[in-house]
């Protein structure tokens, strides 16, 4: 799942609206594959290409266990959410970020094939999903376009820059379905992938900076 990470961020946001900024939350939802690539860059985590990884993703991730294993993403949930919530001083601010961290095994579960583990053992999980694609790409859009809304109702602002960010969001998965895949995992590879993390968490500093929330009585405040 690519953009479908960013769904909890969306609704994050918009259930706290006194809490942390989107931005912040897109940082949360990618956090773990921020540091896979990372990672990978300096062959701590591995990947490989493999046409017949599934049907829809040619990645083979065989080797992750510092960022994608369930305990691992657990510790990295939980160090981030303090840091919210010291930084914020913000202890809910911190749960949900932590919560939004910790939504990536749960959703890479659900679509990658079998390469999660518990705590890094020879056990394997996932569903699979990219192997069914007439599933999978209505689900990923389906769950990103319905928490957009959710945060577009409950938040106030200029209509341009959110728009922005959705139109970026679907041709980034776009390009990730359909441009043709590379033919090898290298470190042109990792800085893309780093890169589209990066202008997408741009754009949601951007919007978030730029929406506000209609409280009691009325009044409308930024988010903070």
């Amino acid at each position: 799942m690519f953009i479908g990470h960013f769904a909890p961020a969306f609704i994050a946001a918009a259930a706290y609206s006194r809490g942390p900024k989107l931005g912040t939350y897109f940082v949360a939802a990618q956090l773990v594959d921020w540091a896979f690539f990372a990672l990978a860059m300096i062959g701590v985590e591995k990947m490989r290409i493999d046409p017949d990884a599934t049907i829809m993703v040619p990645f083979d991730l065989y080797y992750m266990p510092y960022t994608h294993s369930m305990a691992a993403v657990a510790a990295w949930a939980l160090s981030f959410g303090i840091v919210i919530a010291v930084w914020k001083k913000d202890a809910l601010g911190g749960v949900l970020t932590a919560a939004v961290v910790a939504s990536h095994w749960l959703l890479d579960w659900i679509t990658h094939k079998p390469d999660l583990t518990i705590a890094g053992g020879e056990e394997l999980y996932g569903l699979g999903l990219w192997n069914f694609p007439e599933i999978a790409m209505p689900l990923e859009i389906g769950i990103t376009v319905g928490a957009f809304l959710f945060y577009l109702k409950r938040s106030r602002g200029p209509a341009a820059q959110p728009l922005i960010l959705i139109g970026v969001l679907l041709a980034f998965q776009a390009i990730n379905w359909f441009a043709p895949p590379p033919t090898e995992a290298n470190f042109v590879v990792y800085a893309q992938s780093l890169l589209a993390f990066g202008v997408a968490t741009g754009f949601a500093v951007w919007v978030g900076e730029n929406r506000y929330f209609t409280h009691r009585g009325g009044l409308a405040a930024a988010s903070l």
